[in-house]
């Protein structure tokens, strides 16, 4: 379950970003969706879902986006480039997009992540001088590291190494760690390497790869972030000789949502490298396969591509994050997986969901509490975004959010930020204007 992420000198995040999903304080009556989790004699409080709000280019992606580099660079161990880049984010691999471009000074970039796994907390915080934006051939190194458990320090890495109180790791250090604590202290700290993760390589070795595995395991299977839901593509889930099919619970799903076919499938032979989607149409000798590009909706398709995601994080009680969650599809349909996830009878393993939109159906108190309503916007001038949630305006005041608001009226009014004027007519005189011009020429 996350709890908090933050961000700094992240793209348009010039300031620090903090992305909370611990419900806000005086929320009364709004339990519907708030999952507790207890450890120790400690109750911990996370929101099942939220969604973001903001005009284009304000930085609503940046945000997915800054948790999508920092899960690449867990994953990696490492602050250097990856192999390959990735056309969705091409900053979780290619790490000189990441600076804020307008920084005078070259300014730390810094990730900071509190989450719950296996029944514990775990918040770590990670600093980097990745110089400036664009910088490609700047030697990349780690300012600051480090690792706290159950709100107890394990350790800090800055120019040395410091451990907390390490016994927190109890029964997951490595087998001999309290016979050589000493000599493994010393060990750890001079023999670190400034684009290496201490978190991914040296504590996992000399202290605790079950911790080290732990943290690894929630980035790759629990943390699910996709910038570009456009290019979600869906996994098929089983197979049987050259045909692929997509599971029954699927097909029911496509069928409520609209499918065209009698049934879904993927399809594959020695000439295809990839399976293809294809629709299973009734005719005088049987099903026949169609391509579904050619005989279903594009919002069919993208629902198809999606919607596994969607189960899977239902059924792993993973952290689900996707960048235009909603493009292509009918809100209702969006409406009823949100419903899904903040029912505690379907959603008994505290799945979350998180995605940015800019349809305002969503901003109904109905459906979200007030600090599962988020916004950015970007300062013209500086080229800055901030962040922030609804619930931060207060319920008192001229512009204070209270339960059952007309949020929608609301933000269309300007009360809450977060939108921007738009007018193009300015654009279409000129260009009539052009038009008039060259005609009057042609016709002298």
């Amino acid at each position: 379950m996350l709890l908090e992420f933050r961000a700094k000198n992240f793209k348009s995040f010039k300031d620090e970003l903090v992305f909370s999903m611990i419900p806000a304080p005086k929320q009364k009556g709004l339990d519907y969706s708030v999952f507790k989790k207890r450890i120790g004699s400690k109750e911990y409080k996370g929101l099942s879902s939220a969604v973001i709000y903001g005009p284009n280019a304000s930085g609503k992606t940046n945000i997915i986006g800054a948790m999508d580099v920092l899960q690449n660079i867990i994953l990696r161990g490492h602050v250097r480039n990856g192999d390959s880049s990735s056309k969705e984010n091409p900053a979780s691999s290619i790490l000189e997009l990441i600076p804020n471009r307008f920084a005078t000074q070259k300014t730390p970039v810094e990730f900071g992540i509190k989450f719950i796994t296996n029944k514990i907390l775990f918040e770590y915080k990670l600093s980097l001088d990745l110089g400036g934006f664009l910088d490609e051939d700047y030697k990349r190194k780690i300012i600051s590291e480090s690792l706290s458990i159950n709100e107890k320090v394990v350790f800090i890495r800055g120019t040395s190494l410091e451990f907390g109180d390490m016994d927190i790791i109890g029964e997951h250090a490595i087998i001999g760690f309290e016979e050589n604590e000493k000599s493994l202290f010393a060990l750890a700290s001079n023999n670190l390497n400034s684009s290496e993760l201490f978190l991914m390589n040296g504590f996992k070795v000399m202290f605790s790869s079950k911790i080290s595995e732990m943290i690894k395991r929630w980035f790759e299977d629990k943390f699910m972030v996709f910038c570009r839901a456009d290019s979600l593509q869906s996994v098929p889930l089983s197979s049987k000789k050259s045909r692929i099919y997509i599971s029954a619970n699927l097909n029911k799903a496509a069928r409520l949502f609209g499918a065209n076919s009698n049934a879904l499938v993927y399809l594959a032979n020695d000439d295809d490298t990839e399976p293809k989607l294809v629709s299973l149409v009734g005719g005088d000798e049987g099903n026949m396969p169609i391509p579904a590009e050619i005989y279903e909706s594009y919002g069919t398709i993208r629902f198809v591509n999606m919607f596994p995601v969607v189960m899977k994080a239902l059924a792993s009680g993973g952290t689900l994050v996707i960048d235009e969650f909603d493009a292509s599809l009918h809100p209702m349909a969006i409406m009823s997986i949100v419903n899904i996830f903040h029912n505690d009878e379907i959603n008994k393993k505290q799945a979350q969901l998180i995605f940015n939109t800019h349809n305002p159906i969503f901003l109904n108190s109905n459906l979200f509490r007030r600090d599962e309503i988020k916004f950015v916007e970007r300062d013209d001038s500086t080229f800055s975004s901030t962040h922030y949630s609804l619930a931060d305006f207060g319920t008192s005041g001229e512009k204070g959010v209270r339960n059952g608001g007309d949020y929608m009226k609301n933000y269309f009014i300007n009360q809450y930020g977060a939108i921007k004027d738009i007018d193009f007519t300015s654009v279409f005189e000129n260009l009539l204007e052009s038009r008039g011009e060259s005609d009057e020429d042609a016709a002298e």
